[in-house]
């Protein structure tokens, strides 16, 4: 669909949701009154998050008050506490908004375009695919060594993480390409999802099984998400990622509620449902690529941010995208200020503490979705 065309439908569709502003009707000021509470809920969102970040900045193993946290701020003071404050709080909460919101709005966008709520990075086999990737390079590529009999790093953290997004990015090429010999079906996507999640999971652990101590070691360490190994130009790559593919599906909201309606409703109204199912994915899967490939496996941001959005403020994606990005951001960051406080000073890595409480509330969320 052209630029012109998808002017024009975006204008029918405002025509239709928008009614002229002198209506009255009891109707029209339900829905004026829904917009309204959407609006509010944005809003009310942001200041959560808001708060969130500051409850961040003050939770640490160094315990340093309010007043001195704004302080180094305001005054960029990058020395002693500073420091501290600069280069280990800051950039770790900025690395959790930006995966969060990430890893969020591609959860939000699959699951829309393939009319399924339980799609995300996680479900579909994106991750497994960055955790065969990241084993891989540990494995043969001989990165991953001991300094002690307790202590095990990478020594060239690089060369895993270009790995990890290798292989998600071959995951997605091949689901893009058995759906295209299975004519682009929202289903046929699911189910070539589900089928790469259990090779590369096999694949993993195969590996696995290869391994020695050391390796072994290392690809488990890996394998948890973590918002330790956030640096500024880790969270700098995210962000010039985020930000184009974020604003390519906002522009792209009329289009997603229109596929909401029905492939042939859509059609209808001048969209083609594929190029929007395929551009949708390769740039989901793009954003959750580089995003695992950096953080390891952090699983059910991409369904919990959504499902919570969605339950609150409907689906409406021009409100649910915006929605799911802020909520995305404000449940991984408070998991991971959670994980820094829960056995402190030992820091838990992030993933496990998503997927041990993701994976109860995400039942509770299916529990109470309305039936239709």
């Amino acid at each position: 669909m052209s630029c012109t065309d998808s002017k024009e439908f975006q204008k029918k569709l405002k025509d239709i949701y928008e009614e002229d502003n002198s209506t009255d009707s009891p109707t029209i000021l339900n829905y004026k009154g829904f917009v309204k509470f959407k609006k509010l809920f944005l809003f009310f969102s942001f200041f959560l998050l808001i708060v969130s970040i500051i409850i961040a900045l003050n939770t640490g193993a160094l315990n340093v008050s309010f007043e001195d946290v704004l302080s180094y701020l305001f005054r960029f003071q990058k020395t002693g506490m500073g420091r501290v404050i600069w280069d280990i709080r800051l950039v770790r909460i900025l690395g959790a908004i930006f995966a969060g919101a990430g890893l969020a709005v591609s959860g939000v966008v699959m699951q829309g375009i393939l009319k399924n709520h339980l799609a995300s990075p996680y479900t579909l086999g994106l991750s497994s695919a960055a955790a065969f990737g990241a084993s891989f390079a540990i494995l043969f590529l001989q990165v991953g060594t001991s300094v002690s009999s307790s202590f095990m790093v990478i020594n060239n953290p690089y060369i895993v993480t270009l790995s990890a997004f290798i292989f998600s990015m071959l995951a997605t090429g091949v689901i893009l390409l058995l759906t295209k010999i299975t004519s682009v079906s929202a289903e046929s996507m699911v189910l070539a999802g589900i089928a790469m999640n259990a090779i590369f999971s096999s694949g993993l652990m195969l590996m696995q099984y290869m391994a020695d101590s050391i390796q072994l070691a290392n690809m488990v360490t890996w394998s948890f998400g973590d918002l330790g190994r956030a640096n500024w130009r880790w969270n700098a790559i995210i962000f010039l990622i985020l930000i184009p593919v974020a604003t390519y599906f906002i522009y792209n909201r009329w289009n997603y509620n229109a596929m909401d309606a029905g492939e042939e409703t859509a059609r209808g109204l001048g969209i083609n449902p594929e190029k929007i199912r395929i551009m949708g994915m390769i740039l989901s899967s793009l954003l959750c690529s580089v995003i695992v490939s950096f953080f390891g496996i952090i699983a059910f941001i991409g369904l919990l941010g959504p499902h919570i959005s969605r339950m609150i403020i409907g689906g409406d994606h021009r409100y649910l995208i915006p929605a799911s990005i802020i909520i995305g951001s404000i449940i991984l960051l408070l998991s991971d200020t959670a994980a820094k406080t829960i056995l402190a000073p030992v820091v838990l890595p992030v993933g496990i503490l998503t997927s041990l409480l993701g994976g109860p509330l995400f039942i509770f969320l299916l529990i109470r979705r309305p039936r239709k």
